[in-house]
C-alpha cells in the first residue's frame, strides 16, 4: 500500500500580525468616515456651494481619528517597519490608504491596486495646501526659510524711517501694528514708511492690524511729586565715573531722539543761546548748587546735557546762564514743567490689594506709625464691569502671570484680593499691564467701541486683520459682517487664541470658517500661559499645531520670541530652544525692543538651521559631519 505524500501547510506569524493590523486601519478608517461626516453636517449652512472645501474635510477626519487612543496600533505600526500614523495631519486619509494599500500588498499576492486621482490622494498635497495658504497670507517665502518673521512695531517705526528699512533688511517679512497702543496719525507713518522701504528695497512686507479687543489692563497709578533724580554712576567705592544724563528742549511735543532720557522743556531763547560746553546752574530741591553742562546738540530741537553731581530736579527752577561781555552777566530762564513719576506699588505673598473701578488712581499701602494697616495697596481695572462680576474664590491673575490672587471679598470699593503668587522680593504693579480672569464670565461682545472705530482705518490700510479675544465661532461671524459692511469681505483674518475658551472652541471655529475666508492662528502664548497654567500651555502649544495643520491654517508662533535679546541684548538658552520648536510654525512674531534687530538676526539664524533638520513634525535626516 502506498502512503500518499501530504504538503505540510504552514502558517507565517509575520502576515497574519500584519492581516491583524489591516483589519483594524480599515476598520478605523471607516469609523473616521462616517464621524467626520457627521461633524461636517452641522457646518452645511456655512458653505453656500453646499460643498466643503478640503481643508475643512480634512480637519474633520483628524478630529474623528484623534478621538481614538491610537498608542498600541501605533507601537506594532511601528515594530512591523510601517507608518505610525504620527505624522497624518495634513493629510488623513491619504495617510490611511497609503498604508492600507501598502498591508494590502503585504499579505494579498493577488491583490490589485485600483486606480485613484493623484490630485486628490498622496501625502503631498495636505502640505502643498499648508504652504499655498501660508503665502497667501505672509507672501513669498525669503530665502532664511520656510517661515516668516513678524515684528511688532514700536511708536519710533512712525518717525524712524532707518529702523523700518533696517527691520525688512534684517529679514522682517510681517509687521504687527499693535492698535491697543498709539493712534491713526502714528499708524500712518508706520505704514508710510513700511511701504516706502518695500518699494525701495524690493521686498514685500504684509501688515496686520491687531484689534485690541477686550484687554482688561490695570489702571493709572498715582503720580509722586514732581521731582526729577539725576543720579549719576559710581563705583564701588563711592568715587563717581560717569555723570547723569538728560534732554533739554524746546518743543516737548515732537519725539525724542533718545526716549530712554528725562525730557524736560526750556525756554526758546534759552535754546537759541546754547553750544556745547556751556553749563546752566541752578539750585535744586535739597538748595544745593548744581551745573548742567551742554554735551551735544541731538536734533533741532533737542540737546544732551549732563549732571556730575547727583541733584533733584524741580519743574519752574530758576537755569542761569553766565555770558560774557564788557562785564560778565547772568541770563536767567524758568524750566518747564513736568509730572512727577508714579508711586512705587509693591505687594508680597499673603497680602492685600484692592481692585477697584479704572478711574481710581492706584496707590501703595498705608501703614500708621505702629506698621498696622490702614488701606491696602489699590490698582484700578479698565473694565469696571467686571469687579462687580467675581466670586468669592477666583483667581485674578495681573502683569503676565508674575502676581496671582484670589478673590476674598467683593464691596462697593471693590474686590479685596489676597496675593497667592509673588516673587519673594514682592512685585511692583504698573499702569497698563494685563490683567486675566480665567474662572469668570462677563459676556463682552466680540468688539469694543474702539474696534470698531478702528476698523474703518484697518479695512482701508491693513493687509490683515487681527481678531484680539476671539472666542467662539458667532465672534468670527460678527467681525466678518463688520468687514463686509466696509467692503472688506476679502481682508484675511488672524484670530488670537488667547483664552480658555478660545482654546475649547477652535474645532468649531476652524470648521465654521475655513474655506469662506483666508484664516491665519496666533497661538498668544502669554495670556494662554495664564489662563492654562505654563504646564498646560506645554502641552497645548503642540495640540494648536497639530490642529491648524490638519486645517491646513498657518500659525503666528508669538509671545516672548527671544524676549532677552530683544529688550536687554542677554542671551538665554531656554530661548533659543523655544526659538528653534519655533519653526515648525508658518511665522515667528518678535516683541519690540530696543535690541529687536539683534533678536530678528539670531531668530533668522535659528530658522536656516533647524529648517534642514525639521518641517513641522517631520524630522530630516540631513547628513551630519562629525
Amino acid at each position: 500500500m502506498h502512503m500518499i505524500a501530504t504538503k505540510e501547510v504552514t502558517t507565517d506569524p509575520y502576515k497574519d500580525v500584519l492581516k491583524q493590523i489591516l483589519a483594524e486601519v480599515a476598520e478605523l478608517r471607516q469609523k473616521i468616515e462616517i464621524n467626520a461626516n457627521q461633524r461636517l453636517q452641522k457646518y452645511q449652512g456655512y458653505y453656500h456651494s453646499g460643498r466643503f472645501s478640503k481643508s475643512a474635510c480634512n480637519l474633520a477626519h483628524y478630529l474623528a481619528m484623534r478621538q481614538f487612543d491610537l498608542r498600541h496600533l501605533q507601537d506594532r505600526l511601528a515594530q512591523a517597519g510601517l507608518s505610525s500614523l504620527g505624522r497624518a495631519e495634513a493629510s488623513v486619509l491619504s495617510t490611511l490608504d497609503s498604508l492600507i494599500e501598502v498591508l494590502k500588498r503585504a499579505t494579498d499576492k493577488h491583490y490589485l491596486p485600483g486606480e485613484k486621482k493623484p490630485s486628490e490622494y498622496g501625502f503631498n498635497r495636505g502640505q502643498q495646501l499648508l504652504e499655498q495658504h501660508a503665502i497667501e497670507l505672509f507672501g513669498p517665502f525669503h530665502e532664511h526659510g520656510r517661515a516668516h518673521v513678524m515684528v511688532t512695531l514700536s511708536t519710533e517705526a512712525s518717525w524712524d524711517y532707518t529702523l523700518v528699512s533696517s527691520l525688512l533688511e534684517k529679514g522682517m517679512t510681517c509687521a504687527r501694528i499693535n492698535c491697543a497702543h498709539d493712534d491713526p496719525v502714528v499708524w500712518q507713518g508706520m505704514i508710510t514708511n513700511i511701504r516706502r522701504a518695500e518699494t525701495k528695497m524690493g521686498r514685500p512686507c504684509r501688515i496686520l492690524m491687531d484689534l485690541a479687543g477686550h484687554k482688561v489692563r490695570t489702571g493709572p497709578v498715582a503720580l509722586g511729586p514732581s521731582i526729577h533724580h539725576i543720579r549719576v554712576q559710581k563705583d564701588r567705592t563711592g568715587k563717581i565715573v560717569a555723570p547723569g544724563y538728560l534732554i533739554l528742549t524746546a518743543d516737548s511735543e515732537s519725539p525724542s531722539v533718545d526716549s530712554s532720557l528725562f525730557r524736560v522743556s526750556i525756554p526758546k531763547p534759552l535754546h537759541k543761546k546754547l553750544a556745547p560746553e556751556v553749563c546752566l546752574s541752578f539750585i535744586d530741591n535739597q538748595n544745593k548748587q548744581r551745573c548742567l553742562k551742554v554735551e551735544k546738540a541731538l536734533s533741532d530741537t533737542d540737546w544732551l546735557v549732563s549732571c556730575e553731581r547727583t541733584a533733584y530736579l524741580v519743574p519752574g527752577c530758576t537755569l542761569m546762564l553766565a555770558t560774557a561781555g564788557h562785564r560778565k552777566s547772568v541770563d536767567k530762564f524758568t524750566l518747564g514743567k513736568f509730572a512727577g513719576e508714579p508711586l512705587d506699588i509693591r505687594v508680597l505673598k499673603n497680602q492685600l490689594l484692592l481692585l477697584t473701578t479704572g478711574n481710581i488712581d492706584g496707590k501703595p499701602a498705608e501703614y500708621d506709625d505702629s506698621g498696622v494697616l490702614i488701606h491696602p495697596a489699590q490698582i484700578g481695572c479698565t473694565l469696571s464691569s467686571a469687579i462687580e462680576k467675581l466670586e468669592i474664590g477666583q483667581t485674578v491673575w495681573i502683569d503676565d502671570g508674575k502676581l496671582g490672587a484670589i478673590v476674598e471679598v467683593v464691596t462697593e470699593q471693590g474686590a479685596l484680593l489676597r496675593v497667592t503668587v509673588a516673587k519673594t522680593s514682592g512685585v511692583r504693579i504698573q499702569s497698563d499691564k494685563g490683567i486675566n480672569f480665567p474662572e469668570a464670565e462677563f459676556n463682552l461682545p466680540p468688539l469694543t467701541q474702539k474696534d470698531l472705530a478702528d476698523l474703518d482705518f484697518v479695512c482701508v490700510h491693513a493687509d490683515l486683520v487681527g481678531f484680539s479675544f476671539v472666542e467662539t465661532l458667532a465672534d468670527m461671524e460678527f467681525l466678518m459682517s463688520e468687514l463686509a459692511k466696509r467692503n472688506a469681505s476679502e481682508l484675511p483674518i488672524i484670530a488670537n487664541i488667547e483664552t480658555n475658551l478660545a482654546v475649547k472652541n477652535l474645532p468649531d471655529i476652524l470648521l465654521g470658517t475655513i474655506g469662506r475666508r483666508n484664516l491665519g492662528i496666533m497661538i498668544a502664548r502669554g495670556d494662554l500661559a495664564v489662563e492654562l497654567g505654563s504646564a498646560r500651555l506645554a502641552e497645548i502649544q503642540e495640540e494648536l499645531l497639530w490642529l491648524c495643520e490638519a486645517a491646513h491654517v498657518p500659525v503666528i508662533w508669538a509671545t516672548q520670541v527671544l524676549e532677552s535679546i530683544a529688550k536687554k541684548d542677554t542671551r538665554s538658552r531656554p530661548e533659543f530652544t523655544d526659538a528653534a520648536m519655533a519653526v515648525r510654525a508658518e511665522c515667528v512674531m518678535l516683541n519690540k525692543g530696543p535690541y529687536i534687530l539683534d533678536a530678528i538676526e539670531a531668530l533668522v539664524n535659528v530658522m536656516i538651521r533647524m529648517h534642514e533638520h525639521q518641517r513641522k513634525k517631520f524630522s530630516r535626516l540631513r547628513a551630519l559631519h562629525w
